[in-house]
């Protein structure tokens, strides 16, 4: 049962209506009074209230309710209405408690999914909260791609279970290379709109100038150098999820841009005066501090607000070790196939990798790993074998076995060779894998003359 709190008695009865009329059966009341009274007997599923009843528009009626009603319903998710114009008073509630928030004039396809989101969520969070183990997980998710089962990750993953199901905006947190993206991946893989695409886009790698152009699409003509018509990252997501990495990257003119996608889900391409509607699953990520960059004036508080409905955060590796020799051997073994070796990690190798930092976290091993491997050409990797290739920029002390010491343009082009040969000359794999950028890459290919048809 949804709750209305509206003074305004047309308000209430299109509320009313349109709830009703997508399954929801519906109490509607006028005053904060009746809303007291109602959820002192009653608890509904959710609670749909407006932020004034009186001439005073100050929206500290509807925080004063907002406080009150959590204290009888605490887990009930309420939703705010409010102008556009007073996003600040929404920002507030947010704050005290609430679950999101519409403008007014809202769009009724916005309201009722916004409505069918928190009334998921809320029902799944009422459920069995005991967690799942990893074997029971991976016989019902796609988490197929994430490796590890310390109780940190179990976490992680027991809450993409529950939150995949839903459209609810996501956003992951974490430090480069703790694995966002594949976060991203398996919310998307598990939800309703697995069968869909999943458009990524690095928000880092998008400049002011062109983002519009980006990430809503262009017709031909539209600007000078536009010349034929451009398809946007929102539009090719339609049905499916787009995920918004390096958010805390984005220029506030462009989070402008962005929050009024994400509230009413259009846009217009550049070029064209209709909007256009997209039904499409927010999921950010960053690696920054949002709520500092909005303190700082680097971020809007309101997108802040929109985006963060539900936070995942991810750990560091170096608060996971006990996931680092999964981690490890899974990169290993990954590598077999080169000159035709069976790998192994020795115990002396994973535990020396177990008191390694890694402030690079899971992409600084899955490096070290692959790059252990192709140098030593050995089937059975030591602890030995780590040291040596342990990049200086670690701060570790290199112990370097003398009787195998190699000319550093040797042993550079040895090693891309076997790369190059690992990965049948994909340009991409052979240059992350070595962590360099295609463009190193290719000057180290030409530098040393190696060709791989």
């Amino acid at each position: 049962m949804v709750l209305v709190v509206d003074d305004d008695i047309a308000v209430r009865s299109m509320l009313s209506l349109l709830l009703r009329q997508n399954g929801f059966e519906v109490t509607v009341v006028a005053s904060p009074p009746e809303a007291m009274e109602h959820v002192r007997r009653y608890t509904p599923e959710l609670i749909l209230m407006d932020m004034n009843y009186t001439a005073d528009t100050s929206g500290e009626e509807g925080i004063t309710l907002l406080k009150q009603v959590k204290i009888f319903c605490p887990d009930v998710p309420v939703i705010l209405i409010t102008a556009w114009g007073s996003i600040h008073l929404a920002v507030r509630g947010m704050k005290a408690g609430a679950f999101d928030f519409i403008t007014k004039p809202w769009s009724n396809e916005t309201l009722v999914a916004t409505v069918r989101r928190a009334v998921e969520l809320s029902s799944n969070s009422q459920k069995s909260v005991a967690n799942s183990s990893r074997v029971e997980l991976n016989s019902k998710f796609h988490f197929e791609k994430i490796v590890g089962q310390s109780a940190k990750l179990m976490e992680v993953l027991n809450t993409v279970a529950r939150v995949a199901q839903t459209d609810a905006p996501i956003l992951i947190t974490g430090e480069s290379g703790t694995g966002k993206e594949l976060i991203a991946e398996a919310i998307h893989a598990n939800s309703r709109r697995g069968s869909e695409s999943i458009v990524k886009v690095n928000l880092g790698g998008v400049s002011q100038s062109l983002f519009e152009s980006e990430m809503f699409g262009h017709k031909k003509g539209a600007f000078t150098d536009a010349y034929h018509d451009r398809i946007g990252r929102f539009s090719l997501a339609n049905g499916g999820t787009i995920f918004l990495d390096e958010l805390g990257e984005l220029d506030l003119s462009c989070q402008v841009k962005l929050l009024r996608v994400l509230q009413e889900q259009t846009f217009e391409v550049l070029g064209e005066s209709r909007p256009t509607k997209v039904d499409v699953r927010i999921v950010c990520a960053t690696n920054k501090d949002l709520s500092q960059l909005v303190a700082n004036g680097l971020f809007r508080e309101d997108l802040f607000y929109r985006v963060n409905l539900i936070t995942i955060h991810l750990p560091a590796l170096r608060e996971r070790p006990e996931d680092i020799p999964f981690l490890a051997k899974h990169f290993a073994q990954n590598m077999q196939g080169v000159d035709g070796r069976s790998i192994e990690l020795g115990s002396s190798a994973i535990d020396l990798l177990q008191r390694l930092p890694f402030p690079g976290n899971i992409r600084e091993l899955k490096n070290l790993v692959e790059r252990t491997v192709l140098v030593s050409g050995k089937s059975v990797i030591e602890d030995e074998d780590i040291t040596r290739n342990m990049p200086s920029a670690s701060g570790a002390v290199v112990e370097v076995d003398s009787g195998a010491l190699l000319p550093l343009d040797e042993m550079e082009r040895k090693m891309i060779v076997r790369a190059m040969e690992l990965y049948s000359g994909n340009i991409s794999k052979v240059a992350d894998a070595l962590g360099l950028s295609r463009a190193a890459l290719y000057r180290r290919l030409e530098k040393y003359g190696i060709r791989f048809d």
